[in-house]
C-alpha cells in the first residue's frame, strides 16, 4: 500500500524550492529522500509529474508526493564478528575494521557490513535506503576503519539522515600524513567533484562540485634523520563528501600514508629504521580511522558520543615512530 502526501501552497510559501518546501512540511522526511523520490517520478505538481527538485512552487499549487512501500532486501547473512560498541532498539554503533565494504555492489554481493548486519539483526533494519543498503545511514571507505551508526527502523533512519544533512553529527578522524601540514592547524574549504581523468577518484573543483569543509589540527610531528617526516593529524568534518579527507590532504600536498588512490611517489629514504620500513610496506590500506561519532538519539533525544582507539596496524606505526624519536 502506498502513502500519499497532499499539500497546497500558501501565499507565504510562494517561490520556494519544491524539495525544501516539502521537507519543511514533512519533518519525518529528509531532504535527500525527498529529492530521490522526486527524481524517481513520485511527485505530481498540479497533476503533472515533476522530476526537478529545484522546481519553484507558487500560491495555490497542488502537490502530491507518493511514498512507495520500500523494497525488501533479499541478501545473504554473512557470519562476520562485527564489533558492536552500542546497540538498542533503534540503532547500533559498530567499529568497522579496514578491508570490508559497507554494502553490496559490483564484484561483492555477500561479504559486506550489510550482510554481517543481516546476520546479526535479521529483519530489524531500516529499509528506506535502498534494497541493498538496509540500515545504512552513512558510509566510510572499505580501507578506512572506525565508527559508523546504523539505523534499525525507518524513523531512526530519517532522523539520523536529517542530522547528517544539517551537519550536526560529530565526526572526528585520526590519520597519518607525509610531511608537515602548513599551517599546522586550520580549515580547508573547497568544492569537491568527480575527477575528469578517473571516474573512481574525486578532486578539488574550481567552478563545480559540492562544498566540502574539513577542520584539521596536527597532533604530533615525527621528524629525524632515520625516518621520513610524518604528521599525526586529527580532522573534524563539517561536511561528508566522498573521499573528503583524502582529497583535502592530497590537495594540501600531504597525502595520507598508505593511500593507494591519492598517493604521490616518494623517494626511498636512506638509513630508514628497519622496523618502521617493515610496518609501512606491510600497511595495505590508508592510515585513516573514524575515531569519534556523536549524535542525538532519535527516540530519547539524548546526546550520544562514542570513541574508538587506533587499531593495531596503525597504532604500531605510531608507537614505532615515537620510540625512534626518543
Amino acid at each position: 500500500m502506498k502513502n500519499i502526501i497532499n499539500i497546497i501552497v500558501k501565499d507565504e510559501e510562494n517561490g520556494s524550492r519544491i524539495d525544501s518546501f516539502i521537507s519543511k512540511k514533512e519533518k519525518e522526511l529528509s531532504r535527500t529522500r525527498i529529492k530521490n523520490l522526486i527524481l524517481q517520478k513520485n511527485l505530481k505538481l498540479n497533476n503533472l509529474i515533476i522530476i526537478n527538485p529545484s522546481q519553484k512552487v507558487v500560491t495555490g499549487d497542488k502537490i502530491n508526493l507518493v511514498l512507495p512501500e520500500p523494497k525488501k532486501a533479499s541478501l545473504k547473512p554473512y557470519k562476520f564478528n562485527i564489533d558492536i560498541v552500542h546497540e538498542d532498539n533503534d540503532l547500533l554503533v559498530l567499529n568497522k575494521p579496514a578491508g570490508i565494504v559497507m554494502h553490496p555492489g559490483a564484484g561483492n554481493y555477500d561479504n559486506t557490513v550489510v550482510n554481517a548486519l543481516i546476520n546479526h539483526c535479521g529483519k530489524s533494519l531500516s529499509n528506506i535506503g535502498g534494497e541493498l543498503r538496509p540500515g545504512i545511514v552513512h558510509r566510510i571507505d572499505k580501507d578506512t576503519s572506525g565508527l559508523i551508526v546504523v539505523a534499525k527502523n525507518n524513523f531512526s533512519h530519517e532522523n539520523l539522515s536529517n542530522q547528517f544533512n544539517k551537519h550536526s553529527i560529530e565526526r572526528i578522524y585520526e590519520l597519518m600524513v607525509w610531511g608537515k601540514l602548513r599551517p599546522q592547524y586550520g580549515k580547508i574549504k573547497t568544492l569537491i567533484t568527480r575527477s575528469s581523468k578517473n571516474r573512481q577518484l574525486m578532486e578539488v573543483g574550481i567552478t563545480k562540485g559540492k562544498i566540502a569543509i574539513t577542520n584539521y589540527k596536527t597532533l604530533e610531528i615525527f621528524e629525524n634523520d632515520k625516518t621520513p617526516t610524518f604528521s599525526l593529524v586529527e580532522c573534524k568534518l563539517e561536511t561528508g563528501r566522498t573521499h573528503q579527507i583524502r582529497v583535502h590532504m592530497s590537495h594540501k600536498g600531504n597525502n595520507i600514508l598508505g593511500d593507494k588512490k591519492y598517493r604521490k611517489k616518494f623517494k626511498k629514504i636512506k638509513n630508514i629504521n628497519h622496523n618502521l620500513e617493515k610496518l609501512i610496506y606491510s600497511l595495505d590500506r590508508q592510515f585513516l580511522h573514524a575515531k569519534v561519532i556523536g549524535f542525538i538519539h532519535p527516540k530519547s533525544g539524548k546526546k550520544l558520543r562514542f570513541t574508538s582507539i587506533l587499531p593495531n596496524d596503525l597504532s604500531n606505526i605510531v608507537k614505532t615512530l615515537r620510540n625512534i624519536d626518543k
